[in-house]
């Protein structure tokens, strides 16, 4: 399975909901993962550029997608990014599979 790395931030609505009713969303995350065969392997918020952070694993970017489009679609969240991550393995065999590519750059 492949891991993804998602960065969020909330919308002042929500911090306000939350602030109101303190919850706990590892649960809710853990659910929506699931539901398509993954797993969550981390939750985090943050300071800065973004809310928080969260680490999963899906069996594919079709399953992943479908998790990143119903929570964007939530109107929970102001920003919703994922990041695939590629373990050294697969940037080794990567690396190895550029060499074999000549690249010729736009207008030469």
């Amino acid at each position: 399975m492949a891991l993804y790395l998602t960065r969020f931030s909330y919308t002042p609505e929500t911090w306000a909901r939350l602030t109101k009713n303190p919850e706990d969303r590892r649960e809710a995350a853990r659910r929506y993962i699931e539901s398509v065969g993954g797993k969550l392997h981390g939750f985090w918020y943050a300071f800065g550029t973004y809310d928080g952070y969260t680490l999963w694993e899906a069996p594919d970017n079709v399953a992943m997608a479908a998790v990143a489009i119903a929570i964007g679609g939530g109107g929970a969240l102001s920003k919703f990014e994922t990041t695939a991550l590629l373990t050294v393995e697969e940037t080794l065999a990567a690396l190895g599979r550029a060499r074999t590519i000549t690249y010729q750059p736009p207008g030469a």
